[in-house]
């Protein structure tokens, strides 16, 4: 047999790991490893168009699967290409492994062609960043990054300069067994009893759910129901925590609806969990707070804490359930569904005021025919600035459906790029692409990219010429809009041009028919909807402060406009309520 050199160890490694694809756009440090991979069965490249779609490729693949993903760059601008894409992913905590390739070992530190430091330039983007300089560190090094990216749910970085990569592999060199699964964590003794007196101490308690609830939906009904808690959702919480859910009063935040932010100041005991929600001007001051988060080094950094709780979400309220006494009054919760259906109800004209014979068409009323017209199981990938108020408004979670996008890092032009991380997986379930003309711009030659691999993601593309999450933080700002508007092409058009389905949409009654059309496309597809670039209503009154970002720190204003299918759950929620 032949012996292995580096590169194909490194392959061999990574496909043992559970790695299916390896995303990236080749080059000449690369070279060694692309065609280990060329001959290695088990794991295919995928050819992007730009680096930083690779990243967003294998972060989004990751989020889907909960497994190790991996993506690639050649040396110097290549591997600096990924930056932005890795920090979404970290941020997400999504296990992925990024191979950085490198210069000749022998020019490192002399300024050679392309020379940049990558081990150095992603450690605030990782758990782990190392540069292979012999091939004797192999394969601890890699079977160590791969243990961090998956053990510590984020990005791991290895550096491999290209002459190491295609050296001899050590001899005899020993295979560790690899983790590529967590365990379940459970709180300490002390922990549960200290929490368990403060619940049943607490006449009004309230939960406020983050992504850390993810696989936990029972149990944190089964909680809420025995305590009598409203709950409530961060953006990352909502496909986990909305749906089938009797006792819920919203989302917080500059996107939030609902009672939420009332339910979490009015309450004597705010339990947070699995939330490492940033924006702590929404979070109260004055009330007792209880975080429970998998994660020791969130807890405590966003509020003053009363108890810090380190655990998983479901194993602790697994240990909870069974030991706090059931609460008999639920006059807090149910003064919280109706506040939450008021809010609904009030803000729900703003959408149904004649939004189907509007031109140019309400983007309320596109996300809302979107959500009616996706299947079930739909992943939606969703571009940051107004997708994310349409995403969080309109997109109805169920349990089956997933919806991701930069929701820690805010990234722009994620929407496509995680769709094709994100189709790769499955290529049978429906993944839909809620684009803005901004961000599909950045990264559109990844379209290309659809078609060459005969991806079936469908973009739905939210074209009103501007970027107007940024016209909004200008408004609120006091200042003009400047620099925001955008000169587009017809999209569909290019889609056409590009070998892909293609719609342009600019009357609200060809709205269903054309997203009907382009599901029913066996292939990629692309429907250029052109939106109304002034539908977003600010509220009437807002406080001149503002944190950078979504949030305004004095205000628990949200924006104006409707809520879809939100409001008819709410209303059956009321309708839970007991009569006396």
């Amino acid at each position: 047999m032949a012996k292995q050199n580096v590169a194909e160890q490194f392959v061999d490694i990574l496909a043992r790991a559970g790695v299916r694809r390896l995303y990236g756009v080749v080059g000449d440090s690369l070279n060694p490893v692309v065609d280990a991979v060329r001959r290695n069965a088990a794991i295919d490249w995928i050819h992007v168009r730009h680096e930083e779609s690779a990243a967003f490729a294998a972060g989004a693949e990751a989020q889907i699967t909960g497994k190790l993903a991996a993506c690639a760059g050649s040396c110097g601008p290549g591997n600096l290409h990924l930056i932005n894409g890795l920090y979404d992913a970290h941020r997400s905590m999504a296990p992925v492994l990024a191979l950085a390739s490198h210069i000749p070992s022998s020019e490192i530190g002399l300024g050679y062609f392309q020379e940049t430091h990558p081990d150095q330039l992603f450690r605030e983007c990782s758990h782990y960043s190392e540069l292979i300089s012999t091939p004797k560190q192999m394969p601890r090094l890699l079977q160590t990054a791969i243990q961090h990216a998956v053990g510590q749910r984020g990005v791991s970085v290895v550096s491999l300069p290209g002459d190491i990569a295609a050296e001899p592999a050590p001899e005899r060199a020993a295979e560790l067994a690899l983790v590529t699964s967590r365990p379940s964590v459970r709180p300490g003794d002390a922990e549960v009893d200290a929490l368990v007196r403060m619940i049943d101490e607490a006449d009004k308690v309230t939960l406020f759910c983050g992504s850390g609830t993810a696989d936990a939906h029972a149990e944190v009904m089964e909680f809420a129901g025995k305590i009598k808690s409203p709950v409530g959702h961060a953006l990352r919480g909502k496909e986990w925590i909305q749906y089938d859910n009797p006792y819920d009063v919203g989302m917080s935040g500059l996107l939030g609806y609902g009672a939420a932010y009332e339910a979490t100041h009015e309450c004597d005991l705010l339990i947070l969990l699995g939330t490492d929600f940033p924006y702590n001007a929404f979070l109260p001051d004055d009330v007792r707070i209880v975080q429970i988060d998998v994660r020791p080094e969130v807890l405590g950094r966003r509020s003053r804490l009363d108890l810090a709780v380190w655990g998983d979400v479901r194993e602790t309220l697994r240990c909870l359930v069974p030991r706090v006494r059931t609460k008999e009054n639920r006059r807090f919760l149910d003064r919280m569904l109706k506040k939450h259906a008021d809010a609904l109800e009030g803000v729900v004209k703003a959408y149904t005021r004649k939004v189907d014979k509007h031109i140019p068409i309400h983007p309320e009323y596109v996300a809302a025919v979107l959500d009616e017209v996706a299947d079930e199981d739909a992943v939606f990938t969703v571009d940051t600035g107004m997708c994310n108020v349409w995403a969080a408004r309109y997109i109805s979670p169920n349990g089956r459906r997933r919806v991701i996008g930069s929701f820690s890092h805010g990234s722009m032009a994620n929407a496509l790029p995680m769709a094709i991380g994100a189709q790769f997986t499955d290529r049978r379930r429906q993944v839909v692409s809620m684009s803005g003309d901004g961000g599909f711009a950045m990264l559109m030659g990844d379209f290309l990219t659809l078609v060459q691999y005969d991806l079936p993601v469908k973009v739905v593309l939210f074209n009103n010429s501007a970027l107007s999450m940024v016209e909004l933080e200008m408004l609120v700002a006091g200042l003009p809009s400047y620099g925001t508007t955008n000169t587009n092409p017809d999209f569909a058009a290019v889609a056409r041009a590009c070998g892909a389905f293609g719609l342009r949409v600019e009357k609200p009654k060809q709205l269903a028919g054309a997203l009907r059309d382009a599901f029913a496309h066996r292939g990629p597809a692309l429907v250029d909807i052109v939106t109304d670039p002034n539908a977003l209503s600010i509220p009437p009154k807002i406080s001149g402060d503002m944190v950078t970002g979504f949030a305004l720190s004095a205000s628990k204003m949200v924006l104006d406009g409707g809520v879809g299918r939100m409001v008819q759950m709410a209303r059956s929620n009321l309708r839970n309520i007991p009569r006396p």
